[in-house]
Order: C-alpha cells, then sequence, then structure tokens
C-alpha cells in the first residue's frame, strides 16, 4: 500500500510539473512574441490582405513594439520607415506627406508598413524577396534579380548578398513562424 501511495504521488507530481512547465513556457514564449497594437496591425493586415503573423514579426523584428523606435539610419517607429520610404508610400497611394514624425503615431506606421509590405509582394510575387526589398530597398533588390549569380529567373533571389538582409529574411521568416505556432495565426 505504501509503495502504491509513493507511486501515486509521483505520477501527481509529474504531472504537474508536466502541465505547470507547458503553462510557464506557453507564458514566456507569449512574453518573448507579445501581441501589442494586435487591433491596429489586424485591421492593417486585413486591409491589404497580409497575414497577422507576418506584419506581427516585422514589427518584432523591426522595433521590438516600441512605437518611438529610431534606427541608425533615421527610419521610425513600430516598422522602421525611413521618412524617403514614408513619402514614397504615401505617393503611391495617394496621401498627402505631411511630416516623418507621423511615424510615431502607431496606427499610420503600421499602415504604411503594411502598404509597403504589400506592394513589395505584389511586385516581387514572393514574400522572402519582399521581405528583402522592405530591408534593403526595392532598387537594391532589383539590381540583385537581374544578376545571374543571385538570380536564375530574375524573380526570385537564391542568394541574398548583404548579409544583414540575408539574417533579416531568415528572422522574420522564423518569427512568423513562431507567432503561427504560439496563436494559431494565419
Amino acid at each position: 500500500m505504501k509503495h502504491l501511495f509513493k507511486a501515486i504521488i509521483w505520477i501527481v507530481v509529474i504531472a504537474l510539473l508536466f502541465y505547470g512547465g507547458r503553462f510557464v513556457y506557453d507564458k514566456i514564449q507569449k512574453e518573448v512574441y507579445p501581441t501589442d497594437y494586435s487591433d491596429i496591425i489586424k485591421k492593417e493586415a486585413d486591409e491589404y490582405s497580409l497575414d497577422y503573423s507576418l506584419v506581427f514579426a516585422v514589427v518584432k523584428c523591426e522595433s521590438k513594439f516600441n512605437k518611438n523606435a529610431v534606427s541608425k539610419i533615421g527610419a521610425k517607429g513600430l516598422m522602421q520607415l525611413t521618412p524617403d520610404t514614408y513619402e514614397w508610400v504615401c505617393k503611391k497611394y495617394g496621401d498627402t506627406y505631411n511630416n516623418s514624425d507621423d511615424l510615431f503615431t502607431p496606427e499610420i506606421n503600421v499602415k504604411a508598413g503594411c502598404r509597403l509590405l504589400r506592394l513589395h509582394i505584389k511586385e516581387f510575387q514572393n514574400v522572402e524577396t519582399a521581405l528583402a526589398a522592405y530591408h534593403a530597398g526595392r532598387g537594391v533588390v532589383n539590381s540583385w534579380l537581374r544578376n545571374s549569380k543571385y538570380s536564375d529567373d530574375q524573380k526570385t533571389l537564391k542568394k541574398i548578398p548583404y548579409t544583414e538582409t540575408s539574417n533579416y529574411v531568415k528572422k522574420v521568416c522564423n518569427t512568423v513562424e513562431k507567432y503561427k505556432e504560439i496563436y494559431n495565426m494565419k
């Protein structure tokens, strides 16, 4: 009887550790991969037919959800757009460009970032190539696509020559997968 009691105790302890550990793991994952600004991100992702996981991943990788982030090249806000890129996106969509400090407003920044992603995906027909353009610029990516060292078909990149951009694309794609796994996102 004493052995049976000990066995039951051990089974309960192991079950608690397993399920409690899983709960803690899930909680940590959600801390590491947050969904701040989800109303804005989901609204704009829907508007521009983008997967939520892609937009959350770009925000996480670009600014870590810091709406006041500024990069060393002057990119601003959640999705880290430069003033020139923001102005270009505004012109493409027929909006009036006012002030690059508007990029610190989450609604404006996420809308512009989603518009930019949609333009790149439409142009390049490939998410990885679109992400490379988001990071390095579309002119640079177009030059890579014309170079047989980097593209066999002038549509997809077999190699990204900038290490930083290559790492960025991999990081965003991995982060997309984590968001899908943790939140069952589209």
